[in-house]
């Protein structure tokens, strides 16, 4: 069962409160996960009983997706903002530099929040920000594509379309190498949840500037990029191997942009492997 807390953060523009919904489960060194723009925690629910046996998993939803509250009024999904506040809700949950992995937007912040010494390795899926211009316009107008679909289509189609294996992938291919091995719920659900985020459009709005060009050379880092990935294309995995040289680079075959549920074992093992 999902739990909220709510904390206080330092921003470049102040002092700020806010809520983050998070699940918390399993027993050892902290692992926390962050997911892509426009999911929720949910999309770490393949790997969770894999992960939990080794690790303190907790999955959050990012704020302004899931059941996240929205950023206050008037402040940016950069960076500068975002982290920090990750920061203060692992101190809200009593968590000293955690280990983290994320996945696409959840990757960068994963990265940047290393940047700031706030973890202790890191595990990145198809991370942001290692992008050229023209495939940051594609990444977004694929995810625009994707939020107005789940926008438009009445709840009962998206229901009818999640219980067939055409109908995901129509939902979902742009994600999922394997769409047809989402539950229809997971589906629903995580349309839902796409349709329903406030903070999509101002995350792709702060995102048009980010390249993320910093090296982390005592940090244990992984990169890892699935083989048909159609929304980051794999070879920006290269790229991060030259921003940061230290680097594992680790090819997902078969997977997708988010592929915690193409391969759950193998996402699993590469996260436990870069934590250990």
């Amino acid at each position: 069962m999902a739990s909220q807390v709510s904390f206080t953060f330092e921003s470049p523009t102040g002092s700020h409160d806010m809520s983050v919904e998070y699940v918390r489960r399993g027993s050892g060194e902290p692992l926390l996960l962050l997911h892509g723009i426009g999911h929720h925690w949910q999309a770490w629910e393949p790997v969770l009983p894999l992960l939990a046996p080794e690790r303190e998993v907790i999955a959050v939803d990012l704020p302004g997706f899931g059941r996240s509250p929205a950023l206050p009024a008037g402040m940016s999904y950069d960076l500068a903002t975002v982290v920090p506040a990750l920061g203060a809700l692992c101190a809200a949950l009593d968590v000293e530099r955690p280990h983290v992995a994320g996945n696409s937007l959840g990757g960068l912040l994963a990265l940047a929040m290393g940047r700031e010494k706030l973890v202790r390795s890191v595990t990145a899926l198809s991370p942001a920000g290692f992008w050229t211009e023209g495939e940051r316009r594609y990444a977004f107008g694929a995810l625009r594509a994707m939020h107005r679909g789940a926008s438009t289509l009445p709840p009962a189609v998206v229901d009818r379309l999640s219980r067939t294996a055409v109908g995901r992938a129509a939902l979902t291919s742009t994600i999922y190498a394997r769409p047809g091995r989402r539950s229809p719920e997971a589906v629903v659900a995580e349309t839902l949840a796409l349709r329903d985020a406030t903070g999509f459009h101002r995350t792709l709005h702060a995102g048009r500037e980010v390249l993320f060009s910093t090296d982390l050379p005592d940090l244990p880092v992984t990169v890892a990029w699935g083989s048909s990935d159609r929304l980051l294309l794999r070879r920006q995995g290269v790229r991060a191997k030259h921003v940061i040289p230290g680097a594992r680079l680790v090819r997902l075959p078969g997977c997708g942009h988010v592929p915690m549920n193409d391969d759950p074992a193998l996402v699993a093992r590469v996260i436990l492997d870069g934590s250990s």
